[in-house]
């Protein structure tokens, strides 16, 4: 494989960028590369390449103050922008080490002026901030970064891939070289232990004291680097972070066992061997487990492909191009077998495309001329030629991806709780310390140096950290693949404390594909006719009920103008300069005055169809403005399958459940006879909703309210947790903490089991966490604990945590 002529990396084979340097093309690794290159022949820094020392330099020197990443162009490809002023940035972090790390930066960048927001994934090491550009610049942000002794770059998957996989590597070398060490330095340490049984030389016990303190220099220096580099980084910022105990800890050892080399005493090479090994062991398997935990998540990153076939503009002929080059209105060929690079309509052919990773649909779905695709599915049966609308950071898997990334960072009350306790926790623990050491060298001078190492070392704020958020990573991670989207981080604690399921009708219960069934028209009023203001009316909305009739014409005749929507009613407009509504029935004889004879209304709808009215106000011939009703529409919805099982599985769980709809009584009653629900609500208004809502809470219940995430938004924001109906349309438009992407209702389930799950273990490891330091502490302040067990019950505490947490990756229906 070609290397990077940048950074000196191999280039991947399925990558075709380049530069061009001194008149030659150099080939680069990422567009990241690229673009860094890119800029420094810009700024006429070409002899940057002549004269640096490796390969490998990242950057000139005029170039490290990151203000290269200023640039509109190259913000472009990792920046979002959300407003006027305001921009989100996704960067990937590297030195983390530890959960402290993550608390100093969020800490740290939280202080400068225009940061709104920062949010740090554990497990992916991937930070998500928004800031106000006005008042500050991203350079400034990288730069702060950088002044606490971390690196930042944009985030770019097979970036991350190559950083997790030198950090694994790295960590491998470490334990490697421990490990061999380290069985030296025991092997001599035997010996000396035997030598005070059955007696040794002074030479020889001399001699086996200088080959341990030479074996165990690389130890300290080398292996158990990063926790001296992350302890100074927190010593220097004035804070106390969780491996200051461990780096004080292997100090004292250290210094203390060559004091004892020149003066006499107990070494103690042998235990931070020991200690230095478990640690590293324990951080790697956790490092892999947490990986594990956020796996399903991050192969979302990785659906989209790097290249894309792009039809020309001259109809003839196509060209192979990155996905990142692609713009608004081209026209892609996706053959059979390739994933979709980007959101668009289908423009000619016709196929299956599986979005089983996307939205956990087992089943391929057909998609037809002028359906939409979305970037990440894959493409199945036939050749498909698709149009691009959205590209980038404004797909649907890239929302998807932020809504995951804020879930899995957000911090629930407990998980804030617990990141307050481990931070007093440590400087507890260094006063601890201090009061141990000067207590047993008052009583025993020879063993303060033992206990008091082993109370710095067996001491685990980390499996306080990790308590929750290896949690709730996990679980996300995993109801990602079965279609249940979790976008808040105290989504999983509140649906799991909910007492009471809200559910709506159209589009949630029932499959929100409506049917229209019959047209009664009024007067002179034709069908046709009917169906042309409605439809012209109905184009302005993404209700279900809009699509039933959108499909009934072949296009679109007639225009309506100074469309009003009235959620949850319906609709009004004017077309041909007269004012046309259609809606509920309430809702025309409120915006109309007509009155409608409530036995017509039960004889059309006792079947417990839907009813649609059309309606217009007129001028007679004396100018008077007179309402006229023009048409009835019934329409009928499939009850979703699975949605019965979902009810009667909350009822026996003990839960209330409530249908609360906008449609008429006979609707609403025919899907909650048919589902098992008692409690229903008809011919409600949103407002009517909120105020049911408001009452259930006033009584002391935690709502979970299920709705289609549009006209249900005001119910969705005042229940405790909300879980929308998601598509491709609406997905991007509900503020919902959870989305069920799936059409398998029975999968909300998956999630409600999972919730209760989740918070048992989250209280598993907080118990597990708190328990093991009251125990461990006082045992090691007594000298019951060795500076060797301390170390492995500390690497088994963190490692226990992550491990329980990873349960949550196994379903359980």
């Amino acid at each position: 494989m070609s290397k990077c002529y940048h950074c000196g990396l191999p280039i991947p084979t399925n990558v075709d960028l380049s530069v061009t340097i001194e008149t030659e093309s150099q080939p680069m690794c990422c567009m990241g590369c690229q673009a860094v290159a890119q800029a420094i022949i810009d700024a006429d820094l070409q002899d940057f390449y002549k004269y640096r020392t490796t390969v490998n330099e990242p950057i000139p020197k005029v170039l490290q103050q990151h203000t290269v990443y200023d640039n509109p162009a190259i913000q472009k490809k990792f920046v979002r922008i959300e407003g006027e002023h305001i921009k989100e940035a996704s960067l990937i972090l590297e030195g983390i080490t530890c959960a402290a790390c993550i608390w100093l930066n969020e800490k740290n960048l939280r202080t400068l002026n225009g940061i709104i927001d920062v949010q740090i994934n554990y497990s992916t090491h991937r930070a998500r901030i928004r800031w106000n550009d006005s008042l500050l610049k991203l350079s400034e942000i990288l730069q702060a970064i950088t002044d606490i002794g971390y690196i930042a770059h944009p985030y770019d998957p097979a970036r991350q891939q190559e950083v997790l996989e030198r950090e694994r590597k790295q960590q491998l070398q470490r334990i490697g070289i421990t490990g061999v060490l380290g069985m030296q330095v025991m092997m001599f340490s035997i010996a000396l232990y035997a030598g005070d049984w059955y007696g040794m030389s002074t030479e020889f016990r001399g001699l086996f004291h200088w080959l341990n303190l030479i074996l165990t220099i690389p130890i300290i220096f080398y292996c158990a680097e990063p926790f001296f580099k992350t302890a100074w980084k927190d010593i220097t910022r004035g804070q106390v972070g969780m491996d200051v105990p461990i780096a004080l800890a292997l100090s004292l050892a250290f210094l203390g066992s060559i004091h004892a080399i020149f003066y006499g005493g107990h070494v103690y090479f042998d235990s931070i061997t020991m200690f230095v090994f478990f640690l590293l062991t324990g951080r790697y398997f956790e490092l892999q487990a947490r990986q594990r935990g956020a796996r399903a998540a991050e192969n979302l990153v990785h659906l989209v492909p790097t290249m894309a076939t792009r039809l020309l503009k001259n109809g003839i002929g196509e060209e192979l191009v990155l996905v990142a080059d692609l713009e608004i209105e081209d026209r892609l060929l996706i053959r059979p077998g390739e994933s979709i690079p980007a959101d668009g309509i289908v423009l000619t052919g016709k196929s299956k495309v599986d979005e089983s990773l996307l939205t956990g649909e087992s089943n391929p779905i057909t998609k037809n001329i002028g359906q939409k695709l979305i970037a990440g599915t894959i493409n199945i049966d036939s050749p498909l030629q698709m149009k691009i609308n959205k590209i980038g950071t404004d797909t649907v898997l890239s929302y998807i991806l932020r809504l995951l990334e804020r879930a899995q960072t957000e911090k629930p009350t407990i998980t804030q709780l617990a990141d307050r306790v481990a931070s007093w926790f440590v400087f507890g623990v260094l006063l601890l310390a201090l009061g141990v050491a000067i207590y047993w060298w008052n009583v025993d001078p020879e063993i303060w140096l033992t206990i008091t190492i082993s109370v710095l070392v067996v001491t685990c704020p980390c499996a306080l950290s990790l308590a929750t958020p290896t949690a709730i990573t996990a679980a996300t991670s995993n109801l990602t693949q079965v279609g249940l989207l979790i976008s808040r981080g105290h989504a999983l604690e509140s649906l799991a404390r909910a007492t009471h399921f809200v559910f709506d009708k159209t589009g949630t219960l029932t499959k929100g594909s409506l049917n229209l069934l019959k047209t009664h028209t009024f007067a002179d009023f034709n069908q046709t006719e009917c169906l042309q203001y409605t439809v012209a009316l109905e184009h302005y909305s993404e209700h279900p009920i809009a699509q039933a009739f959108k499909f009934k014409t072949s296009h679109l005749i007639m225009e309506a103008k100074n469309v009003t929507s009235h959620p949850g009613s319906g609709m009004q407009g004017l077309i041909n300069g007269e004012h046309y509504f259609i809606g509920s029935p309430n809702f025309i004889m409120e915006m109309t005055g007509l009155s409608i004879s409530t036995q017509l209304l039960i004889n059309l709808q006792k079947d417990g169809n839907t009813l649609v009215i059309l309606a217009k106000i007129e001028s007679n011939s004396s100018g008077i403005k007179v309402p006229k009703l023009m048409a009835v529409f019934m329409l009928n919805d499939e009850i979703r399958k699975g949605a019965k099982d979902l009810i009667q599985a909350l009822i026996k769980q003990g839960k209330s459940v409530s249908l609360l709809s906008g449609d008429n009584t006979a609707a609403v009653q025919r899907v909650a006879t048919e589902v098992g629900i008692e409690k229903t609500g008809a011919s409600l208004t949103p407002e009517d909703k909120l105020r049911l809502v408001k009452e259930l809470q006033a009584n002391g219940e935690i709502v979970a309210m299920i709705g289609d995430g549009v006209n249900d938004a005001p119910v969705l924001a005042q229940a405790q947790v909300s879980i929308a109906m998601g598509n491709g349309t609406q997905i991007a438009r509900t503020s919902a903490d959870m989305i069920l992407l799936t059409e398998q209702l029975p999968n909300l389930l998956i999630g409600i089991n999972t919730a209760h799950r989740t918070l048992k273990i989250i209280r598993q490891n907080v118990i597990w966490a708190i328990g093991y330091n009251l125990l461990a502490l006082p045992a090691a302040a007594v000298g019951l604990i060795a500076p060797w067990m301390a170390a492995i019950g500390m690497s088994l505490s963190s490692l226990l945590v992550v491990i329980n947490a990873l349960r949550l990756t196994v379903n359980k229906s």
